[in-house]
């Protein structure tokens, strides 16, 4: 059986699966069989005897925890099976649950997503008297996720914030103070507080932390460069005892900074664990010597790496390509002709395509070329099957069930459909209780006492019946049988089949499929009751939902691409300013995580890469002539090439690079010149040096401002910024500045008062 599971990896792989006692960590360069390696891993510690229930592997992905588990079960069918194998949150969630009467926790806590979130904070803003427009909520619902990330209450922001002077970080700590206090009062949880729970729990009582260290002496990490300081703490605790601790990652697709994650995690793994094995995984079983080079001529431009270089024995018979396009419309149109042509030539199925672009705002373009050339694609990212209003209010009313505190929930689904509840009730009821300090739910026992109309408490407490009637049959009936009397008995369908309108039929075949879902979850889940349901919703990722077997063109932002692969991949608005983001452009590390976000895109590809760049783009109503991404010159692409076939010249009209005063066109006879069909000029693309030494050719010289792009400045009203785009000089100067509430603006220098942070 050993020799079995080690016979086909390769030497390196090899060395890592042996590897079973100690620290370790596997630097697994993209599509080098990382998971196939931490697969093989488990399997050969269950052929030596450990425990199954000894072993916890976390990832960061439902699809990528469920096809670990389904590898490990083919190689090792019994065993295999009690191996937990799951995301963090699934596993905070479980451990949550299965301890909270230990620490005090409520077990029939409910998780809120992230618009639940901002309902939430949106209630703290108006109990604090706090303007919408100043404190914007997606901010805000960032700020307090990025504290928990760092382990850090209320009152830890609050310290920090008055030690720095910061006015608005100090409203922040009470809006977090006061969120905090309505996420318990109504016995629910955000994501941020199942793995800050957990470690503050581990480390509160020790003799938890002793069960938990001894029932998994075997920790496996995937993608632990995405770790952040909470996920690191849940890792360091439970192998602090035994040491069996195996990271998997790669500094190159470090690409999470924003969501909390602290490449140091694993670039000091030694520091941690100073007798840490280090194994690199650096043959790459996916991609053509020519993408894998490609790609390593970006990232080796970053400092903060270690060195490792991908290299590949697969056939060379791929291409690397830039496509250089008039406009976003052009470019868009120029990729659904190569995917039509390459798709009928190549007899390639529509799934082996996928584009990659820097923002979701840019998938417009692409549907718009995409319908009219009648190529069927599929957005990933955009409205979820959960999200959708009539699925979030069925699961509003189970959660009701659930757990009748929860106040967004009771708020959501009380007048959901009509009973003459107005909002003027729900705002009178909703304050009684704040000042009761009770649950929405529990004050209609004491509606009478809030001064509302006779009808409004007589709709109050017909709906008050209804929802205990559905309490009675939570311990009696399955969750499908309770979702479907929730639908029938609550009006919600009837209300819908009344309307019979081209909106209410389509939700009306969502709430059904609703109901195969819940089926489908109470075959399949070993836990079947509705706390564990509302979990795995809860749970579920953008990436979850992708299907590869479809032929579809897939669509999608670089971020989501992370663990997928396509034979052709198109990665398109590479233009100083939109890829790297125009803010990073100034920050050194930001610019390195928008690098390593170009490397993760260059990687999908199997066979075939497109680099897409438009000369002019209309970004939110302003056409902007652009330059080429440096990245597209640190790939090595000096001159613009542009993608022919020889039967499909008609279909492209190539587009020079429009020139201004201010902006040179390179023309250098040194460089080998490139035929495109018929035509024999190029158009060269500046290296970055070049672009410095002529500096001076496309800025202007006038501009004596004490302003510069980058700068830190502070404004009386919207606090601190930095300055990310200028244009005009003199009395005309106009400052783009993008403010830590997440607005931005675009201020005239003259009267801004704006002063300059040292």
């Amino acid at each position: 059986m050993k020799e079995i599971l080690t016979k086909n990896l390769n030497p390196h792989q090899k060395e890592a699966v042996l590897c079973t006692e100690g620290p370790l960590i596997i630097f697994a360069g993209a599509g080098t069989g990382k998971t196939r390696v931490i697969t093989h891993r488990i399997a050969y510690l269950l052929s030596l005897g450990v425990a199954p229930w000894s072993i916890l592997a976390v990832t960061f992905t439902n699809k990528a925890a469920s096809q670990m588990k389904q590898r490990v079960i083919d190689l090792v069918p019994d065993a295999g099976e009690n191996v937990w194998i799951s995301t963090f949150h699934a596993f905070c969630a479980y451990f949550l649950r299965i301890e909270a009467t230990k620490i005090g926790l409520n077990p029939n806590f409910l998780i809120y997503d992230f618009g639940e979130q901002k309902n939430v904070i949106k209630d703290c803003l108006k109990e604090l008297n706090l303007d919408e427009k100043k404190f914007k909520l997606s901010s805000v619902a960032d700020k307090i996720s990025r504290a928990k990330d760092d382990l850090k209450s209320p009152s830890d922001m609050a310290a920090q914030a008055e030690e720095d002077s910061d006015l608005f970080g100090i409203a922040i700590a009470k809006i977090y103070q006061l969120y905090q206090k309505k996420l318990e009062s109504s016995g629910s949880l955000d994501f941020g507080d199942l793995i800050m729970r957990t470690v503050i729990s581990l480390e509160q009582y020790p003799a938890l932390l002793e069960h938990y260290q001894e029932k998994y002496k075997h920790i496996m990490i995937d993608e632990y460069q995405d770790t952040n300081h909470a996920q690191y703490m849940f890792a360091k605790l439970l192998a602090s005892k035994n040491k069996n601790i195996c990271v998997v990652g790669d500094d190159d697709q470090f690409v999470y900074s924003w969501r909390g994650a602290d490449i140091a995690n694993i670039l000091d793994f030694e520091k941690d664990y100073p007798n840490a094995k280090t194994v690199k995984l650096e043959q790459n079983y996916r991609s053509t010597p020519k993408i894998l080079e490609t790609a390593h001529k970006v990232v080796r431009h970053n400092d903060e790496r270690v060195n490792k270089q991908l290299w590949t024995q697969n056939p060379d018979d791929g291409t690397v390509s830039v496509l250089n396009a008039a406009t976003e419309n052009d470019e868009a149109a120029k990729v659904a002709e190569l995917i039509s042509l390459k798709s009928m030539t190549d007899g390639h199925n529509l799934s082996n395509f996928a584009v990659f672009y820097r923002t979701n705002a840019q998938s417009r373009t692409f549907e718009d070329a995409f319908r009219r050339a009648g190529l069927a694609y599929v957005i990933v990212g955009t409205l979820k099957f959960y999200d959708r209003a009539e699925i979030k209010d069925i699961i509003a009313y189970l959660k009701l069930i659930h757990n009748p505190n929860d106040n967004i929930s009771f708020k959501r689904i009380i007048n959901v459909p009509k009973r003459g509840i107005g909002k003027t009730s729900v705002e009178a009821l909703e304050k009684f209780a704040i000042i009761k300090n009770i649950s929405i739910w529990q004050a209609i026992d004491s509606v009478q006492e809030v001064g509302l109309t006779k009808g409004a408490i007589t709709s109050l407490k017909s709906f008050a019946i209804v929802i205990k009637d559905f309490i009675d049959l939570k311990n009696n009936a399955s969750i499908k049988e309770m979702a479907e009397k929730v639908i029938l008995h609550s009006g919600y369908l009837k209300e819908l089949e009344v309307e019979n309108s081209h909106e209410s039929r389509p939700k009306i075949e969502n709430i059904q499929e609703l109901i195969s879902a819940i089926d489908d979850f109470e075959k399949r889940s070993p836990d079947k009751s509705l706390a564990g349901y509302l979990t795995q919703i809860a749970l579920i990722s953008d990436i979850d939902s992708l299907d590869e077997s479809k032929g579809k063109v897939t669509l999608m932002t670089l971020h989501l691409a992370k663990g997928l692969e396509f034979k052709n991949v198109f990665l398109c608005g590479l233009e100083e300013g939109l890829f790297p983001i125009r803010e990073s452009a100034f920050n050194p590390e930001e610019l390195e995580e928008e690098r390593r976000l170009m490397y993760v895109g260059m990687t999908r590809a199997i066979k075939n890469l497109y680099l897409c760049w438009a000369t002019e783009r209309t970004v939110y109503g302003k056409t902007k002539w652009n330059m080429p991404s440096r990245f597209i010159a640190e790939a090595g692409f000096r001159e613009e090439v542009i993608e022919r076939q020889r039967n499909f010249n008609q279909g492209f009209n190539r587009t020079k690079w429009k020139t201004s005063p201010n902006r040179k066109l390179y023309n250098n006879s040194s460089k080998a010149k490139i035929s495109y069909g018929n035509e024999n000029s190029y158009d060269y693309i500046p290296t970055n040096d070049e672009l410095t030494k002529n500096e001076h050719l496309y800025t202007p010289t006038s501009d004596s401002s004490p302003y510069k792009i980058g700068d830190i400045v502070s404004h009386p009203i919207f606090g601190k910024g930095k300055i990310i785009e200028k244009n005009g000089i003199g009395n005309d100067l106009k400052l783009v500045v993008l403010f830590e509430t997440g607005q931005w603006k675009k201020l005239l220098a003259r009267v801004a008062n704006l002063n300059i942070v040292p």
